[in-house]
């Protein structure tokens, strides 16, 4: 297939809209399906690596921190040697991740290998979302991004009981297998159907920024995950986050320098860029909680198997594929301002409703709320992606994805670390050793008061924000 180099704002010509968006899809298919697995598989890695829960966020952690530190340089990848060619090598990476998590004889192995899954990881998801922004007129944006959302939200709906069944019966090494054949597909499809594109100009890879900006990320979430951690010690957290702090100094002084940095802070002056950042990390702090707190509630707060706790969580994903059919008509009723703004509070009500579950409670009320909390989640999370690029010219679109996705995952990943130190703060005042419900339940109240800040930020966003991309226009 031809590299296809066009005008800043003008579509690349490619297959149609809807099945680029499923190909690109495959790819967010593997890592949601892999993130839901392993936080359902946790409690029992944990047992196998004579660990506990706290303990096993590493993993978590591990991921999404290779995430936050390659992210950068995916705009780059992406014009210096085509989006195809980099979505494919990151499957290709990702997949063999996955193959080497399944294989971890310890703990560190296993969160060596989780970094490996994160470099593949980090230019999946942000090339492939470059690839809609220069294939898709604006006009048919918000359909391509629900289409991109439905087989990446079949993952979370199978991983769980899928997850619990095998950790259940056979071994928790087993889940990581999944990902091999969705691979080797992905990569046959993204190879047919995925135009070759690459930059309208070329330009040199920011090396000292990218080295800083990771340096920083890495500093600031590790420290604030070794916080939590008091086996560690204060000191050596103190230290790699004070080491983070200083690095994210000298990147800001550095990519002022530049006219185009591997995270270029101006466009946070596009407001409705800027305030999607700043509002959608506030909130995807409270949902990064989610699949470390909720399949370790259920299963160590209320001594449920793997199995039952996968049955149960699945459901949220129920409630997040009805959404993306009613996407599209909402933001053309009411607009992005009014809809973030409502579904921002319900959003955030659903995450601390979470906390209020009981092992008493009767399954279908378990469905009913973690149905309906999936459903208001994911119509924020559509509304956050796709407002955010509504000012963004396509010349600067691989530079905006780049630092979107960087935003996304380092957010996510602060919420499993705001997670684990909300629930081993609460352990401590209850003076446990080992968390119960109630440790649980204060650590969701805890991250939803965080979600619940980002509805003061979207009040800030022009009432006519996105309303081409919405139909409104």
């Amino acid at each position: 297939m031809p590299v296809t180099r066009g005008s800043p704002d003008d579509p690349v010509p490619s297959r149609p809209p809807r099945l680029t968006a499923l190909v690109v899809a495959a790819a967010l298919f593997m890592q949601n399906m892999d993130s839901t697995v392993i936080a359902t598989a946790l409690p029992a890695m944990a047992a196998g690596f004579g660990s506990d829960v706290v303990t096993l966020s590493l993993a978590l952690t591990a991921y999404m921190l290779s995430l936050a530190v390659f992210i950068p340089a995916s705009g780059w990848l992406a014009d210096r040697f085509g989006a195809r060619a980099v979505f494919q090598a990151a499957i290709v990476v990702f997949t063999l991740g996955s193959a080497l998590c399944g294989l971890a004889p310890t703990l560190p192995f296993l969160v060596a290998a989780r970094l490996v899954q994160g470099m593949g990881g980090a230019l999946m998801v942000p090339v492939g979302r470059l690839v809609l922004l220069r294939a898709v007129p604006k006009s048919q944006l918000v359909n391509a991004m629900a289409w991109l959302s439905i087989p990446a939200l079949i993952g979370p709906l199978i991983g769980p009981p899928v997850g619990g069944f095998i950790v259940t019966h056979v071994s928790w090494r087993w889940i990581f297998a999944l990902n091999v054949p969705v691979g080797l597909i992905g990569l046959a499809l993204a190879t047919r159907v995925i135009p070759e594109t690459r930059g309208t100009a070329t330009r040199r890879l920011d090396g000292l920024g990218l080295a800083l900006s990771g340096t920083a990320l890495a500093g600031i979430i590790l420290g604030g995950e070794l916080l939590t951690k008091p086996v560690f010690g204060p000191a050596l957290a103190a230290s790699v986050l004070g080491a983070g702090l200083i690095a994210a100094g000298a990147y800001l002084r550095h990519a002022r320098r530049l006219a185009r940095p591997v995270l270029d802070l101006r466009l946070l002056a596009v407001p409705s860029f800027g305030l999607s950042v700043a509002a959608g990390t506030l909130f995807r702090i409270g949902v990064g909680a989610i699949p470390f707190l909720l399949p370790s509630m259920i299963q160590v707060g209320f001594g449920w198997s793997a199995a039952e706790a996968g049955l149960i969580t699945f459901s949220a994903s129920v409630g997040a594929i009805a959404m993306k059919l009613a996407a599209a008509p909402l933001l053309r009723r009411f607009g992005f301002r009014r809809l973030l703004i409502a579904n921002g509070v319900l959003s955030a009500a659903s995450i601390g409703a979470m906390g209020l579950l009981g092992a008493s409670w009767p399954v279908w009320a378990m469905y009913l709320v973690l149905a309906v909390g999936g459903f208001f989640r994911s119509l924020q999370f559509t509304a956050f992606n796709t407002v955010a690029f509504a000012d963004i010219r396509r010349h600067r679109a691989a530079d905006a994805t780049g630092f979107y996705s960087t935003a996304q995952q380092v957010s996510l990943t602060l919420g499993v670390v705001a997670a684990a130190a909300a629930l081993e703060t609460a352990m401590g005042l209850a003076g446990r050793a080992h968390p119960a419900a109630a440790d649980f339940s204060a650590a969701f109240l805890a991250v939803t008061t965080v979600a619940m800040l980002a509805v003061p930020v979207c009040l800030r966003l022009p009432p006519d924000a996105g309303d081409a991309m919405a139909g409104r226009a």
